[in-house]
């Protein structure tokens, strides 16, 4: 019998914890022909997340309790559910309950026919406008700018074959963008379209920082546009200068340059000394993640992991040490 692993990254969701995995066990139900395995990834959540999914395993076997030391981000904690995965398919879902569990019954299908990836791309939302907007653009640019195939609304919820799996546990890519490494794959994907709900438990953690990180690592991983634009304005700016001190020098040689006093002056300076920083600030961004990339320091880091009934059943981490924490967690039942 073919499995199929859900992952679900747990970051202060303890009021919407038992109502997913009821939604998840109803789903299993409906794919009778298939084997499930529910993978929760608490990323260094503040709340009662992780005593709620010690619950949650104790009544259902088929339930895989990750514990990472800290927050981690949400990219890693999938990374860490994928590498912990032994279905034959994945599926990655958040814990909030505003991707429908019930795209599954949507997914799976296509996944049976022979689609490596099955994309849950959203054509409506109920999120507030701060959370609308940034979205709209950062899909419009990435799509224009980065990964032309990369779906128009974006996707955070998607199945995975096996053999993709194995790609992205290979690529063990730190400051990533799990969606565009994805599209990045060339693997031939599906979409399905569905309204993305409005958040009735807690409050979303999704602050600015986080946004513009994410912005920030998807633009690096998969896009020289920065870089580009950087050297593009190095030259106009230089052009601008040249042409500049052509007209002081003729306005020089004619004798017609007035007493000059400091606001034009400062105002070049400011301007010229602001682009500099902004064009190293974007080179820097580059560099760093390049460093981090080459300390080998492991994604995250396992605390526990529980399951029940035994820790038999528990497969080790995926083999490549950037990815799976190199530290033998505690198991306990």
């Amino acid at each position: 019998m073919q499995k199929i692993s859900v992952v679900v990254p747990v970051y202060y969701n303890e009021g919407s914890l038992a109502l997913l995995h009821q939604r998840l066990s109803d789903c299993a139900t409906v794919q009778g022909e298939f084997a499930f395995e529910f993978i929760f990834v608490d990323d260094g959540s503040g709340d009662r997340s992780f005593q709620v999914l010690q619950e949650i395993s104790r009544k259902d076997t088929r339930v895989k309790v990750i514990k990472l030391v800290r927050n981690f981000g949400s990219t890693n904690a999938q990374l860490a559910g994928i590498g912990y995965a032994t279905g034959d398919a994945v599926v990655i879902i958040s814990a909030d309950l505003q991707d429908p569990p019930e795209l599954i019954h949507e997914m799976v299908p296509l996944w049976k026919k022979g689609t490596r990836m099955v994309f849950a791309a959203r054509n409506e939302r109920d999120d507030p406008l701060s959370t609308r907007l940034p979205a709209g653009v950062f899909n419009v640019l990435f799509r224009n700018f980065a990964l032309k195939k990369y779906p128009r609304g974006g996707f955070d919820c998607f199945l995975i074959d096996r053999q993709v799996v194995n790609v992205v546990i290979q690529c063990a890519e730190k400051n990533t963008h799990l969606p565009g490494l994805l599209v990045w794959t060339g693997f031939e994907y599906e979409l399905i379209y569905y309204h993305r709900q409005e958040r009735q438990h807690g409050k979303s953690r999704w602050n600015l920082t986080r946004k513009l990180k994410y912005f920030a690592d998807a633009f690096t991983a998969f896009s020289y546009l920065p870089l580009r634009l950087c050297s593009a304005l190095g030259v106009f700016l230089a052009f601008v200068g040249l042409v500049y001190s052509l007209v002081v020098l003729l306005a020089k040689f004619f004798g017609n340059i007035p007493v000059e006093g400091w606001t034009a002056l400062m105002v070049v300076v400011l301007i010229t000394a602001g682009m500099q920083l902004l064009m190293l600030g974007i080179v820097g961004e580059y560099l760093w993640r390049n460093f981090d990339q080459s300390r080998h320091r492991p994604l995250y880091l396992v605390d526990q992991v529980i399951q029940q009934p035994s820790p038999e059943a528990i497969p080790a981490p995926a083999p490549l040490g950037e990815v799976s924490s190199g530290v033998a967690p505690s198991t306990r039942n």
